[in-house]
């Protein structure tokens, strides 16, 4: 261990860059938005701003979403759907919106949970507006609006952004469905729904974009989908609730494998190595236990919910895993960041620096 840091509420994950750490917490009816130096634990800065945010189920009522750093700038989306651009240097407030106020959000299950995503000059969100403003793209320097679309319902994953046949894409993953948009306008290319009958089911894994292929992942009863981005419009060419049904952290996928989560969080899932083109599984880990996954090199980083981190070789031979230690204990659901050899990860109490090198 590095440092150590007692947090507040939230399932933010910690973000690295250009040797600073950005956190995202609630701390008592604040939600805080912490520089640190990355190196020392040190604070730089700090922003904060009231939350009157209650969960309706009891679980945790800090932020879900995780920051973006882009070019001099942090974009944080609060539970309660406020959307902040602040300078990176200082934590400034450059302009900040009111998501859910503006777009007339319902509050939904647990709150705001997208990732903002930037992309050209827009800030991306799956917002979820009862008028056409389902997906909303906000100018990155002024917050101004730039194009909404869709009545979609926000889900709980976030937006990706990729370029399949020369042709820019914006993926989201929203209550409904996948839904891809150009991101320059907000026109839609095309609807894919896939969700649960029930009502009480999320969307929560991100879309996994690989050349003109793309996978999506439920659970409740829902299940995965690869899908193929051809001229005459989407193919769908396997789907099973069978092989790969990611309740809330995403799969990640090397060399044309998945590995992620097969199964509802309070079941035990298994944790599987799946072929991707063909939905064949590779192999599988019974009870492993909720977490998530981390693709770094090689290896996979699997920082299970129980606070135990597991580091498996991204092979689809065989699970095997290299390294385990338990380096946190309470609930970690959190995404840890990984750089330069240290390895950020938060429970429910505090955030540490461990130092991976020999």
């Amino acid at each position: 261990m590095v440092w150590k840091k007692a947090v507040g509420q939230g399932f933010s994950g910690p973000v690295v860059a250009e040797g600073k750490l950005i956190l995202f917490h609630r701390m008592g009816d604040k939600e805080t938005i912490e520089c640190l130096d990355a190196i020392t634990g040190r604070e730089i800065w700090r922003f904060d701003y009231p939350t009157r945010y209650r969960d309706d189920f009891g679980f945790d009522e800090g932020p879900r979403s995780t920051p973006s750093i882009f070019s001099g700038r942090v974009y944080t989306f609060g539970a309660e759907g406020l959307l902040h651009c602040l300078d990176f240097a200082t934590g400034k407030k450059i302009w900040s919106v009111d998501t859910h106020q503006q777009f007339d959000v319902r509050k939904g299950f647990f709150g705001a949970a997208c990732s903002p995503l930037v992309e050209g000059k827009a800030v991306l969100l799956n917002v979820g507006g009862a008028q056409p403003s389902g997906l909303v793209a906000f100018e990155k320097e002024t917050g101004k609006v730039l194009w909404a679309a869709t009545r979609d319902e926000a889900s709980y994953s976030s937006p990706v952004a990729a370029t399949v046949a020369g042709v820019r894409h914006v993926f989201f993953f929203t209550r409904n469905g996948l839904v891809s948009a150009d991101p320059a306008n907000g026109k839609i290319r095309f609807e894919f729904p896939w969700r649960a009958r029930m009502q009480a089911s999320v969307n929560a894994a991100t879309p996994i974009v690989v050349g003109e292929f793309v996978f999506i992942s439920a659970s409740y009863q829902t299940g995965a989908a690869l899908l193929q981005i051809t001229s005459a419009g989407l193919k769908k060419l396997w789907s099973s609730d069978e092989v790969l049904s990611n309740h809330y952290a995403s799969s990640v996928v090397h060399n044309g494998y998945l590995y992620g989560f097969h199964g509802r969080q309070e079941h035990g899932p298994s944790l599987r190595c799946v072929e991707m083109q063909t939905g064949k599984v590779a192999w599988t880990v019974e009870r492993f236990g909720s977490g998530t996954i981390t693709l770094a090199g090689e290896h996979l980083f699997v920082l299970k919910e129980d606070g135990e981190l597991v580091i498996v070789p991204a092979l689809p031979k065989a699970f095997q895993a290299v390294t385990r230690a338990q380096i946190r204990s309470g609930t970690v659901r959190a995404y840890p960041a990984l750089a330069h050899g240290r390895l950020y990860a938060r429970n429910e109490k505090s955030l540490v620096c461990l130092s991976l090198k020999k």
